[in-house]
């Protein structure tokens, strides 16, 4: 079994002719075994190795959270008889390794404690839960867990049973439709649980997104170290992801293979935009609208602190695409995971070129949430609604503006 030494420096100090003990003292040394943590891998090592040069070999298959191995993702959506809101469920089952990042200074979430490095709980996260609903929405993991306790999925407890480990956030997003009461509870986690697939995931307004100011967005990467790193992410800031000088989203540098394919909207459309409800402060039914909350994944065997990290460089991610972010009346939170348990160690350019990747792909997955989403009876005007001369090419291309359908699971009820 492996064992600790922890020292204790014996500090004396001279005084005059003899010598005498000041402050605190102590001389032991302790040499105390070390119990393995619930889901750790032992792992060689750690050794700076600067490795083989990284680079972006293209978007995963199909540009979005569930290119990612090991990783299944479910929506549960209501537009109907008041509600204009939703969950959506990041399940793993198996366990993944997690981390936090939380910029905003209103968060509502819940379990994130579990995730701070050097804690008990590493590599058995089960699923993560991203709502609507504000702190109500918080509910929605109460049925998430009991799916997961249903299908066996958590850290065993003895021969009684399992706790699925599941943490969530949530937006701001009550009364988008119209009724303050009408919020995601612990059915929509449920529904949202048993409907999560690996299918592909369509951006739009679904789960999340549905009463999110700007809806929810993914896209992935795949990297020339074979590792794959994606983002889902629901955008609802205070500030916003559309630059009100040339009415293009911020985070269009960031483009790959042509996937948002815009061009510049006419000098008309984007002075009656920005004069009107579709500007940067547009509210969506005047109610308050903050919390850009996310989820960044990868099939490398990250430890817990570097997902944590991976998900504290996403929040770049998010700066450069959402403009102001991390504001005080926002709760701005973004998840880290690793589908595959640490076994070896990574270097330095593979950990610094899946750290980078996170943060563009989640920079990407907001503009997709941008373009991807349109109105919802009263929400805010689509993207491609408001700047039809921006998305020409997407429409020649025969590419829909996606409705608020059930892909991945969980189709709006109409």
């Amino acid at each position: 079994m492996e064992k600790s030494l922890i020292t204790h420096v014996v500090l004396r100090v001279a005084a005059g002719n003899g010598s005498s003990w000041r402050g605190v003292a102590v001389a032991v040394v302790l040499a105390l075994p070390v119990q393995p943590l619930v889901g750790q891998t032992t792992r060689a090592p750690s050794v700076f190795a600067m490795g083989p040069r990284v680079t972006v070999v293209g978007t995963g298959p199909s540009n979005s959270i569930t290119d990612v191995p090991n990783l299944k993702v479910g929506n549960y959506t209501r537009s109907d008889s008041g509600y204009r809101t939703g969950t959506t469920v990041i399940r793993t089952e198996h366990g993944a390794t997690a981390g936090y990042s939380q910029m905003g200074g209103a968060p509502g979430t819940k379990e994130t404690d579990l995730l701070k490095p050097g804690g008990l709980v590493r590599a058995v996260v089960q699923a993560i839960v991203l709502s609507g609903g504000s702190a109500y929405g918080l509910d929605a993991t109460t049925g998430v867990m009991r799916w997961m306790e249903e299908h066996g999925f958590g850290v065993p407890i003895g021969k009684e049973g399992v706790v699925p480990i599941v943490p969530a956030a949530i937006l701001m997003d009550l009364g988008r439709g119209g009724d303050f009461k009408k919020r995601p509870d612990a059915e929509f986690g449920y529904k949202a649980a048993a409907a999560a697939s690996n299918a592909p995931i369509k951006s739009g307004r679904i789960g999340m997104g549905m009463g999110a100011g700007w809806g929810m967005g993914t896209a992935s990467v795949k990297l020339s170290n074979g590792y794959t790193v994606a983002a889902i992410v629901g955008v609802n800031p205070a500030g916003s992801p559309i630059d009100p000088r040339t009415c293009l989203p911020y985070g269009l540098f960031l483009e790959m293979n042509h996937e948002f394919n815009l061009v510049q909207p006419s000098a008309a459309e984007c002075k009656s935009a920005v004069a009107s409800r579709v500007g940067p402060k547009d509210g969506s039914d005047h109610a308050v609208t903050n919390t850009t909350i996310a989820v960044v994944a990868t099939d490398a065997p990250l430890e817990d602190v570097e997902a944590g990290r991976m998900a504290a460089m996403a929040d770049a991610g998010l700066a450069r695409s959402i403009r102001p972010i991390f504001g005080i009346g926002d709760g701005d939170t973004v998840f880290g995971m690793a589908t595959t348990p640490p076994s070896h160690t990574l270097s330095f350019a593979d950990l610094t070129a899946i750290y980078d990747a996170a943060a563009d792909a989640l920079g990407r997955a907001v503009v997709h949430a941008v373009v991807d989403s349109h109105q919802v009876g009263s929400s805010r005007v689509g993207y491609c609604e408001a700047y039809p001369s921006a998305c020409v090419k997407r429409h020649a291309e025969n590419t829909q503006i996606p409705s608020a359908s059930g892909v991945g699971g969980g189709a709006p009820r109409q």
